[in-house]
């Protein structure tokens, strides 16, 4: 049996600017994630004021 997570869609994260994979709670709106996690998404909260 071979792993599918190598071939998993890559996006850049807009705060941090690391790569982060596809996650499968994020299947149904993968096209409108931007952060690749809670901590990043409140930062650009924080710098948006």
């Amino acid at each position: 049996m071979t792993h599918k997570k190598p071939h998993l869609p890559e996006k850049i994260c807009l705060v941090c600017q690391r790569p982060f994979a596809w996650r499968k709670k994020w299947e149904r709106d993968w096209l409108q994630v931007k952060y690749c996690s809670e901590r990043c998404k409140r930062q650009a909260k924080k710098e948006a004021n």
